[in-house]
């Protein structure tokens, strides 16, 4: 792995978060008024506590490491970035979610989407979806891939409602009970569309979303790997709620 940092200030010397940290909220959220809906943001390198507390939750048997993640902004910035990460952030300031995508050689791979379970079931998901769909168009991709659970009809109806086709099945991708992943690819994400309107917010995938392949094998690993950016794009996981490779 390269041009990553398991521990403090990353390259570039930035001195720290803005004022403020990020804390996962513990109430329930039962319904957001539009001054109240989390804003999206660049994710940076402050925000990883909150990040990990979050995905320690989510993905309890196969978290990315703090190095993973490390990885993956390093090459988020700059004229050859090739991934766009960002966070949910509430009116406190505190994270309640992220997602990131991988753009290589013209295909996007949704790397991660998660929620915190505070906020499942209020449409979360489907803005942190569309935000890395429009990446994708500024990325130039021609198409963009995922992996979903073939008994997670939630998550599928989201990705349907923006356009996601299946095309295959990996068999036994997710490990933690064999489950097998049904593929799924959107073409020529040019002008992503956001869910169709009157659409129920709690429909699709608010949470996160498990599984991860190597890209050279076909084949979902053991434990992920500390992958080498630009040739080993993850896939993405995916439960009940959300999307996460």
């Amino acid at each position: 792995m390269s041009g990553a940092c398991e521990t403090g200030v990353p390259p570039g010397g930035e001195s720290g978060p803005p004022t403020g940290t990020a804390e996962r909220p513990s109430a329930a959220v039962a319904a957001l008024g539009a001054d109240e809906a989390p804003r999206v943001r660049e994710m940076r390198w402050w925000d990883l506590d909150a990040v990990l507390a979050i995905e320690g939750e989510l993905f309890p048997e196969d978290a990315w490491s703090p190095g993973m993640f490390w990885s993956e902004l390093a090459h988020a910035r700059g004229a050859g970035a090739s991934r766009h990460y960002v966070v949910a952030e509430d009116a406190a300031g505190r994270l309640v979610g992220y997602a990131g995508l991988a753009a290589v050689d013209g295909t996007g791979d949704v790397q991660t989407i998660a929620v915190a379970s505070s906020h499942w079931g209020t449409g979360l998901g489907a803005r942190l979806l569309s935000d890395l769909l429009t990446a994708a168009t500024a990325f130039e991709c021609h198409e963009v891939l995922l992996e979903v659970r073939v008994d997670n009809a939630r998550a599928q109806r989201l990705y349907e409602r923006f356009g996601f086709e299946p095309i295959g099945f990996r068999r036994g991708y997710y490990q933690l009970g064999n489950v097998d992943a049904l593929v799924m690819r959107l073409s020529g994400p040019a002008a992503p569309a956001a869910p169709a309107a009157g659409a129920a917010p709690d429909e699709g995938a608010d949470g996160p979303t498990e599984g991860r392949v190597d890209a050279a094998t076909g084949q979902p690993p053991e434990h992920a790997p500390e992958r080498v950016p630009q040739t080993a794009p993850r896939a993405a996981r995916e439960t009940e709620t959300g999307t996460h490779g």
